[in-house]
């Protein structure tokens, strides 16, 4: 893992030095600048886990303009004359840890590493990704709701537990529901409970998602799909700070912070009449929006070296990127994001002779099947077309399942109602509306099967000309 980098301001350079030192013997990566000015570009380009800046002498309280900066990361600050006065005034004013200069010698670097200890840290080379990561670094410890937005696989609910983790809330439990994945007449039940005799089959109660999340955090997922007769239950909890289970009698108060992420342009969702405008502004708080990874090129090879490591038990250890595969990763232009690089990774290890992969391990559409032992194998697991009636559709988003003689029955129909699924939409351009008008089903039905579909690998085409949640 790359070393952490560590920003340390102080207008006297004897003390930067110092703190240099500590740091760097704690294992940082530093860079250094004298006042909040000099440090503007350096916060501007990212990618700094923590300032540690020096109060009192010549450099006063100037930290706290420093932690004003929208792209400052959380601070620690290093006092002349540490006290408890001094110490709440400035945890209150934004400071992330406030230390003593004249403690432990080790006690610096280890404020820094309580700061950023938390969870994960995600792969973020690319200067927008930097940005964002310290944006949510600095809405982390902040209670209010966040809203992630940004095409199918990007990484939103990966930013949710980031966000978490780096939290007050990280001890608590992290909840998210897919709000597309579940039926309507369910996804209520789900997110309040339900008591015993709600409903048929109802024969004990139930805590929902809100109060399994209690101390915690809850990301909804894919919000814009929430129908509005929920819609409106769901501001008021948000209003009230309180829910009341499926034929409940009781409030109970809610002590969870809410974050939300969706792939569709909300505001374009108000203004067609689909989502309220007083939900809408209600979790468009503070909204992060995620940027296709063709957009943060910079991204793709730290990711998929990420990758690698993560699943190396599907090659050998130690597996590598050729060039000239890295060059193709790079030139790909990855309309499945960050979740597609890491299924074609996945799929590269597998493939991969020894521990170099090379182009020829590479591949973003089905697996061809010539020359290799066990085809009909590896076309069934990679969707590539075969000989026993598989239906093959263009681009790498479309990859029905294989139906074979072999399949089971069940295997069989669901095979053949996700290939019709898979025509519907490429015949439709994309849009589940028509869609599901053209299969007979409702929207609802199927959103829950192309969620289902998702589970089990499927990549599912989006409407031509996607519009990113931002407009544009």
């Amino acid at each position: 893992m790359a070393q952490q980098r560590v920003l340390v301001v102080a207008r006297d350079a004897g003390r930067r030095s110092g703190q240099r030192q500590r740091l760097e013997q704690g294992g940082f990566w530093v860079a250094e600048a004298e006042d909040a000015v000099a440090a503007n570009p350096l916060l501007e380009a990212g990618g700094f886990v923590a300032a540690v800046c020096c109060e009192g002498g010549e450099d006063g309280d100037g930290w706290r303009v420093l932690a004003r900066h929208p792209m400052a990361p959380p601070v620690v600050v290093v006092s002349q004359e540490a006290s408890v006065g001094g110490a709440v005034a400035a945890m209150r004013d934004g400071a992330a840890d406030y230390v003593s200069e004249t403690g432990d010698v080790a006690e610096i670097a280890g404020a820094v590493a309580r700061v950023t200890e938390s969870g994960p840290e995600l792969v973020a080379e690319d200067r927008r990704s930097r940005q964002l990561l310290a944006l949510a670094q600095r809405v982390a410890g902040k209670e209010v709701t966040v809203l992630l937005t940004g095409e199918s696989g990007t990484g939103k609910e990966v930013f949710a537990r980031y966000i978490h983790d780096r939290s007050p809330r990280a001890e608590g439990p992290f909840i998210a529901v897919n709000c597309a994945a579940i039926p309507e007449n369910m996804l209520e039940a789900l997110l309040f409970g339900f008591e015993k005799g709600a409903f048929t089959g109802a024969h004990r109660a139930h805590a929902g998602k809100f109060e399994q999340a209690q101390g915690g955090t809850l990301l909804l997922d894919e919000v814009s799909e929430i129908e509005p007769g929920l819609q409106a239950k769901l501001l008021r909890v948000l209003q009230e700070r309180e829910i009341e289970r499926l034929c409940g009698q009781t409030t109970i108060p809610l002590d969870v912070r809410v974050l939300a992420s969706s792939n569709r342009d909300l505001r374009q969702h108000v203004r067609d009449g689909r989502f309220r405008e007083d939900l809408y502004y209600r979790l468009h708080v503070f909204p992060i929006h995620l940027p296709p990874l063709r957009e943060r090129p910079n991204d793709i090879i730290p990711l998929a070296r990420n990758f690698a490591a993560k699943y190396a038990q599907l090659g050998h250890q130690g597996a590598r990127f050729t060039p000239e595969a890295e060059r193709l990763l790079l030139e790909y232009e990855w309309p499945g994001n960050v979740r597609e690089l890491e299924n074609v990774v996945q799929r590269a290890l597998i493939l991969a002779d020894g521990d170099a992969v090379d182009a020829a391990a590479v591949h973003f559409d089905p697996v061809p099947t010539e020359g290799m032992d066990g085809g009909g194998i590896a076309a069934g697991l990679m969707g590539a077309p075969a000989a026993s009636g598989a239906l093959s559709m263009a681009g790498p988003r479309m990859r029905p399942e294989v139906v074979g003689s072999g399949a089971t029955l069940e295997e069989d129909l669901r095979g053949r109602e996700y290939r019709r699924i898979l025509e519907t939409l490429a015949a439709v351009g994309g849009s589940r509306k028509d869609a599901a008008a053209r299969l007979g089903i409702s929207s609802r039905t199927l959103r829950y099967k192309l969620a289902r579909m998702r589970q089990e690998g499927f990549e599912i085409p989006e409407r031509f000309g996607f519009q990113y949640a931002y407009g544009g």
